[in-house]
């Protein structure tokens, strides 16, 4: 790239990247919502439908990693028009399918291209924009990395009512043109790189990792973990590669992550940092909806407008923190966070069945300004001390991690609402007696105990209270976590202004 002529392109490169990063990333739960009507559509089963996702999530994972080398074998902005036009095409095709396996296939297609967008994006932010505002730079891609993510289902509920499921895919078409257009024509054309050999054990042994214990995580619940075989197959997999791929990258002369990424402590830990930030925040989205339509009883739409105040106190804050970065300490602005988040899931773990839609909304505002406050300080100082040729790879390194966190963090928390609610249920039911006379005194006028229907009524509120208490131990949970996370700035430099707002990193 051209630095003069970039620069001078700043603001139509950064809408421009922008459209392309909040596609990519309101595809990341868009299509949750319409899940019930494509399933009719193509005539699938529960467990098959699943594949609408979990397609699309695990093949974002495997190309995640590569983005830097592709970036230096075919040039940035080639990668980038690809990615978009693919990611374009790909939507298209989703919105056109008619059966499963043709969506499942785009939807792989989907994730195979847009793997790139977001760690590209915030390459390209960072070298059109002076080291002075990075923080401010690093605000504008938090907020349409977060924005997608936390507005999808609210917008692929409204579409799915209004229009079609399909359109939950189509609405990407005219953003795709327009960041491609943009792309196109405002960045510079790539500067002759000459690409390291691509590690291909490196990447194998990274993917059998990731695939093993994911395939862990989402089989397990279901073959009651570790008493089966299969699992005991994944686990070992995934050690395996694991000890490949540790072993790989310490000894090989040219490994798929530059070793020089782990030796920069701030990188290391604020990445280990977004591992846990992914789970907090992705995990309580799609804790949330579930809970607000299966227990609250909340139409699609509403339980995804009640979810927006989420979106207002992220953009108060990330907006608000790209001013503070390079003023205000990095870790005063992290703990500030975490802080936040924690009376946020304080709030959430009081939650009742007979509550209205306010906790709901006042709590997501608290949490999306804690959230907000963790996102832009922990980009700025992944990347404070990385040269920049390192960037793509630093980028594509620290989008995976994040995204493991999140994709970890959802599975686990799954899992446990299931299994709780199903040891609260037993421990509920053992307390009521339908021969009891003071039972029948107190739940006369609701249930008729004589009859099967009311037995069955009886039942299905007991699971209903039991589900609550499982999501409030998860809150809980997530809480715990949050606290633990603190003590990690610790190890983080300190960021010390310089004259002219600068932002440098202490070294030892």
């Amino acid at each position: 790239m051209t630095d003069a002529q970039d620069r001078a392109n700043r603001w139509p490169i950064t809408i421009s990247i922008m459209l392309a990063t909040v596609m990519n990333s309101l595809d990341t739960t868009i299509a949750n919502v319409a899940l019930p009507h494509i399933q009719g559509s193509v005539s699938a089963s529960q467990d098959q439908i699943t594949w609408v996702l979990t397609s699309y999530i695990v093949a974002a994972a495997i190309m995640t990693p590569m983005t830097g080398w592709l970036a230096d074998r075919i040039g940035r902005k080639r990668l980038f028009l690809i990615s978009i036009g693919g990611f374009t095409l790909a939507s298209m095709l989703c919105g056109a399918a008619t059966s499963l396996p043709e969506i499942v296939g785009f939807r792989l297609l989907q994730g195979l291209f847009g793997a790139a967008l977001i760690p590209l994006s915030q390459a390209v932010l960072l070298d059109i924009n002076p080291p002075e505002k990075h923080g401010q730079a690093m605000a504008i891609w938090g907020a349409g990395a977060i924005l997608g993510p936390i507005l999808g289902p609210a917008i692929g509920g409204w579409l799915t009512q209004q229009a079609s499921w399909r359109w939950v895919f189509l609405i990407n078409l005219p953003v795709g043109v327009m960041a491609f257009l943009g792309v196109l024509v405002f960045i510079s054309a790539d500067r002759e790189t000459k690409a390291k050999p691509f590690d291909f054990l490196g990447f194998f042994s990274l993917i059998a990792f990731i695939g093993g214990l994911q395939l862990i995580l989402d089989r397990g619940p279901g073959l009651d973990w570790f008493a089966s075989t299969e699992v005991w197959v994944y686990l070992l997999v995934m050690l395996g590669a694991a000890w490949v791929f540790i072993a790989h990258t310490l000894t090989a002369k040219t490994p798929f992550f530059d070793r020089a990424l782990a030796a920069d402590r701030n990188f290391v830990t604020a990445s280990v940092f977004g591992f846990f930030i992914g789970i907090l925040l992705f995990s309580t989205m799609a804790l949330l909806p579930p809970m607000m339509q299966g227990l609250m009883g909340y139409p699609v739409l509403t339980s995804g407008l009640v979810s927006m105040p989420r979106g207002v106190g992220s953009f108060i804050a990330m907006f608000a923190v790209g001013q503070l970065v390079g003023r205000v300490d990095t870790r005063l602005i992290l703990v500030t966070g975490l802080s936040i988040s924690c009376v946020s899931l304080w709030q959430m773990i009081h939650f009742d069945l007979s509550m209205g839609a306010t906790p709901f909304m006042i709590s997501g505002f608290i949490q999306g300004l804690g959230i907000g406050l963790l996102f832009v300080p922990l980009s700025t100082l992944a990347f404070a001390t990385i040269p920049a040729h390192l960037r793509p790879e630093g980028s594509s390194l620290y989008t995976l991690i994040r995204n493991m966190g999140s994709a970890v963090g959802i599975s686990i928390m799954q899992a446990l609402v299931v299994a709780n609610t199903q040891t609260m249920h037993g421990a509920l039911a053992a307390h009521i007696v339908p021969a009891d006379p003071v039972v029948q005194a107190d739940l006369a006028g609701r249930f008729d105990l004589s009859s099967v229907t009311g037995l069955q009524a009886l039942n299905g509120e007991i699971t209903r209270q039991a589900t609550m208490i499982a999501y409030i131990d998860d809150f809980k949970l997530m809480l715990i976590i949050t606290i633990a996370c603190m003590p990690m700035l610790l190890l983080m430099r300190p960021a010390k202004r310089q004259p002219g707002g600068h932002v440098a990193i202490e070294v030892d």
